[in-house]
């Protein structure tokens, strides 16, 4: 398997997070992050699941408030 193959996997698989966790996210339409996390920490890493919340809001698709309730908001 060479590199360009395992980048592309790799990118999949990372879209694949963001996708789960924003489906999630607009299925309950706001939830506590730390409840969010607690069910995704046993395969996602902290910053990792950080870097998608991220993604997410600067997206423009979840808003995120001061105590850490994540909001669907597209």
């Amino acid at each position: 398997m060479n590199m360009k193959q395992t980048s592309t996997k790799q990118l999949a698989a990372g879209l694949e997070v963001v996708r789960a966790i924003a489906d999630a996210i607009r299925e309950l339409r706001s939830v506590p992050s730390g409840h969010l996390y607690a069910q995704v920490m046993a395969r996602l890493a902290f910053p990792e699941y950080e870097k998608v919340i991220g993604i997410l809001k600067g997206a423009g698709l979840v808003r995120e408030s001061n105590d850490h309730l994540l909001t669907w908001v597209a």
